[in-house]
C-alpha cells in the first residue's frame, strides 16, 4: 500500500481535496504543481513552469492544464475541473477513485466500466513534464482526448485574452508547438502515439483561482486552448504526453518515462519522502542553487542558503561535493552583498557559519580554512570597517539600522513599512558576529598567517563577552531582549535569542544559555516549530489568514516556523547531550501527519501559532525541510543504545 494515499470519499470532497497539492520538480528548476484532483486553485498552479535565462531565470508558466476526455459509444466523459467564480465545471473529480504519491503522483479514474490511470513526473535534467495515461480496464472501444490550456506568463502574473498573442501552431512528430509571445520559449506538446489534432481555438474566460481570492489578490484569468489531440486507446495500453521547451523523439517517450520513474526510488515512509523533497529543492543552472520553496519563493537566496544549506546536504546525505558547489556559487553570486552592503544584515555572518559547519562536519579544518579564509576575513573586515546597514560600536556589538528597512529575517512589510524593523543591536546578529569572530580567530591562529587579524578578532570578541549579557539580559523576563535601540530593550519573547545558545561559540555562560532555552521552550515551542512571538504578547496573531495586510501582521508576530527547530535543537543537544534525544523526536513527530496536508510529501513554510497549527505558505520549504533533517541528524549523532 502506498505511503501517501487518498480514497474516493476524500477526493470528491472539494473542501478537502482542493487544500492538498501535488508538486513535481527537477534539477532545472521547472515544476508542475496543482491540487490532487488537478484543479488549479492558485495562479502558481500549472503543469509546466520553466525558468528562463533571458529573464534572470524567473519562472514562467507555459502549460496551465490538460483536460482529458474519455469517449465511448459517442458519450463523452470530461475528467477536467476548473473553477469559475463559485462554480466548478466540468466536475471530473467525481470520477476519481484513488490518488497515491508513491513513487510519483498517480490518479485513478473510474467511469462505468472504464478505468484510467494518470501518472505525472518531471524529467530530471530537462524542462519537460511527462504524463502517462494507462487504460486499466474497458469493455468497448475507447478514445482519449487531450485539450491543452496555455497561459505563457510569469508565475506571479495573470493573463487575459489579447490580440498580441500568436496562436499559430507548428507541426512536428506527433506534435503541435506554440510560441504565443516572442520573449518566451516555444512549447512542444508531443505524444508517444500517432493522433489526430482537431483545431478548436478558443479562450477559457474567467478561470478563477480560489486561493488567490482568499488572499485578497486578483484571481481570474483567460486561458487559450488551440484545440485537442485525439486517439484510440486499448485496454492495457499506455500513452505518454510530453510538454517541453524542446522537441524529442516520440518513440523514446515510454523508455524515458520508465527510466525517470525508476530514478525516483521508493517513497514508502516519512524519512525517504522527506529526503526526496529535499533533493527536489536543488537546481543546477549557472551553478547549483537552492530553491527557497515552491511554488513562488526565490532560488539562490542569500539568507535562505545560509540557513539551510547544511541541513539539505551535510545533514541529509553527507553530500560535501554539492555543499561546496553551493557555497562557492553563493560567494561568487553575492560577493557585493557579502563584502560591501546587504539588506540581509546577518546573512554574510551566516555564510561564515556555513564554512564553520563544513570544517566541523568533514574534520578538515586546515583544508577548509585554506580555501575560505580570504572570504571570511573579508566579510569580517567589512563589518569592522562599517557598512551602510551596520556599524561596529566600541562595545564590540553591531548596530544595524537603515531607515524604513527591516534588515533581519523578520522582514515583512505592510503599506510600505516594516512590521518588525528591529533597528539597533539585534540579538541574533550579535550572537552570529561573536561566533564568527571566535571561529576565524581560532582558525587563523592554527592554520593561517594573519596573526594581527586574529588578535583583532579576539579583542572585539572580548568586548562582546563583557557587554552582551548586560546589553540583552532582561531580569524580569528571564530571557534575552530581542533587540536594543535608543529607547532601550525590546523585551518581547521572540525566538531570535535561541541563536545565542545554538552557535558553537556563545558569549553567554552555560547557566544563562539554559535559562534562555527554557524560556523559548515554555512560550514559543509548538508541535510544528517555534512561534515568532509569545501568545502572551498583545501583538500576537495566532492565525495566519485574511488579506495581505492581515497575513503580513501575523507573519512574524505569532506564526510558527519549522526552520527555527534547527537552532533550537542545536542548542538543546549542546546543553543536554543525549538526554535531549526524546524531546527532539517529539519535536518532529507531528510533521509526518503533514505529509498528507497542504503539499503532499513535503513540509510547509509556516504554520498557525494557535492549535491545531494549520500549514500555510510555500508547500515545500527548503528551510523547514533542512531543519527537520538537521534534527534527525542530531538525534542519530547523540542517541545511545536503550
Amino acid at each position: 500500500m502506498a505511503y501517501l494515499k487518498f480514497n474516493k470519499a476524500e477526493l470528491v470532497n472539494l473542501e478537502y481535496s482542493l487544500k492538498r497539492e501535488l508538486i513535481a520538480t527537477n534539477r532545472t528548476g521547472a515544476y508542475a504543481n496543482t491540487t490532487i484532483v488537478c484543479c488549479n486553485t492558485r495562479k502558481y498552479h500549472c503543469l509546466l513552469a520553466v525558468p528562463i535565462e533571458e529573464m534572470n531565470w524567473r519562472r514562467h508558466i507555459l502549460l496551465s492544464s490538460l483536460d482529458e476526455t474519455l469517449i465511448q459509444h459517442e458519450r463523452e466523459f470530461n475528467l477536467g475541473i476548473h473553477c469559475y467564480g463559485k462554480v466548478f465545471e466540468p466536475r471530473g473529480h467525481k470520477y476519481i477513485v484513488d490518488y497515491e504519491n508513491e513513487p510519483i503522483p498517480t490518479i485513478t479514474y473510474y467511469i462505468g466500466g472504464i478505468k484510467l490511470q494518470k501518472q505525472l513526473l518531471m524529467v530530471e535534467n530537462e524542462d519537460r513534464v511527462l504524463i502517462k495515461y494507462t487504460l486499466l480496464d474497458a469493455h468497448s472501444k475507447t478514445t482519449l482526448r487531450l485539450r491543452p490550456l496555455m497561459s505563457f506568463r510569469s508565475i506571479h502574473a495573470l493573463t487575459r485574452e489579447n490580440s498580441t498573442a500568436d496562436t499559430r501552431s507548428h507541426d512536428c512528430e506527433n506534435s503541435k508547438s506554440y510560441k504565443m509571445y516572442q520573449v518566451l520559449p516555444e512549447l512542444f506538446m508531443q505524444l508517444s502515439k500517432a493522433n489526430s489534432f482537431v483545431d478548436s481555438p478558443s479562450w477559457y474566460k474567467g478561470v478563477t483561482y480560489p486561493e488567490e481570492y482568499r488572499r485578497g489578490f486578483d484571481c481570474t484569468e483567460d486561458l487559450y486552448t488551440p484545440g485537442y489531440f485525439e486517439m484510440p486507446i486499448k485496454k492495457g495500453e499506455s500513452i505518454i504526453f510530453s510538454a517541453s521547451t524542446k522537441p524529442c523523439e516520440t518513440a523514446s517517450l515510454k523508455r524515458l518515462f520508465s527510466k525517470e520513474q525508476g530514478a525516483v526510488g521508493r517513497l514508502d515512509d516519512f524519512d525517504s519522502t522527506l529526503r526526496h523533497a529535499a533533493s527536489r529543492l536543488l537546481f543546477h543552472r549557472q551553478w547549483l542553487e537552492i530553491s527557497s520553496g515552491f511554488s513562488w519563493l526565490e532560488v539562490g537566496d542569500l539568507r535562505d542558503t545560509a540557513i539551510c544549506a547544511d541541513g539539505l546536504l551535510l545533514h541529509n546525505n553527507g553530500n560535501v561535493k554539492d555543499y561546496n558547489t553551493i557555497l562557492d556559487g553563493t560567494i561568487e553570486k553575492w560577493n557585493k552583498e557579502l563584502l560591501s552592503s546587504s539588506q540581509k544584515v546577518e546573512a554574510p555572518l551566516g555564510i561564515i557559519h556555513l564554512v564553520q559547519s563544513l570544517a566541523s562536519f568533514t574534520g578538515k579544518e586546515k583544508v577548509t580554512w585554506a580555501k575560505y579564509s580570504a572570504t571570511v576575513n573579508s566579510i569580517l573586515g567589512s563589518y569592522i570597517a562599517g557598512r551602510p546597514e551596520v556599524q561596529l560600536h566600541d562595545n564590540g556589538l553591531l548596530w544595524a539600522s537603515m531607515s524604513g528597512v527591516a534588515l533581519s529575517w523578520m522582514n515583512a512589510y505592510t503599506e510600505g513599512h516594516p512590521v518588525t524593523e528591529r533597528a539597533g543591536y539585534q540579538v541574533e546578529t550579535n550572537a552570529l558576529w561573536y561566533n564568527a569572530l571566535r571561529f576565524a580567530a581560532e582558525m587563523e591562529m592554527r592554520y593561517g598567517k594573519n596573526r594581527d587579524a586574529a588578535a583583532l578578532y579576539l579583542d572585539i570578541a572580548a568586548k562582546i563577552e563583557d557587554n552582551f549579557y548586560n546589553m540583552f539580559w532582561c531580569e524580569e523576563r528571564g530571557h534575552l531582549a530581542d533587540y536594543v535601540d535608543g529607547q532601550g530593550q525590546n523585551k518581547f519573547t521572540r525566538p531570535n535569542q535561541i541563536f545565542a545558545c545554538a552557535i558553537p561559540y556563545s558569549p553567554l555562560t552555560e547557566e544563562v544559555q539554559d535559562l534562555v532555552f527554557r524560556a523559548v521552550r515554555q512560550d514559543l515551542l509548538t508541535s510544528r516549530g517555534i512561534r515568532t512571538l509569545s501568545p502572551k504578547n498583545p501583538l500576537f496573531k495566532g492565525i495566519y489568514d485574511g488579506n495581505q495586510h492581515e497575513r503580513d501582521l501575523a507573519y512574524h508576530n505569532g506564526s510558527t516556523r519549522p526552520w527555527l527547530l534547527k537552532p533550537y535543537a542545536e542548542a538543546g543537544f549542546k546543553l543536554y547531550g543525549s538526554a535531549f534525544v526524546r524531546e527532539a523526536r517529539e519535536m518532529i513527530k507531528g510533521f509526518e501527519e503533514d505529509m498528507t496536508i497542504h503539499g503532499i510529501g513535503a513540509v510547509a513554510e509556516l504554520y498557525d501559532g494557535n492549535p491545531p497549527h494549520n500549514p500555510h505558505g510555500a508547500i515545500n520549504s527548503a528551510t523547514a525541510t533542512a531543519a527537520i533533517l538537521t534534527v534527525e541528524y542530531l538525534i542519530n549523532k547523540y542517541k545511545v543504545e536503550d
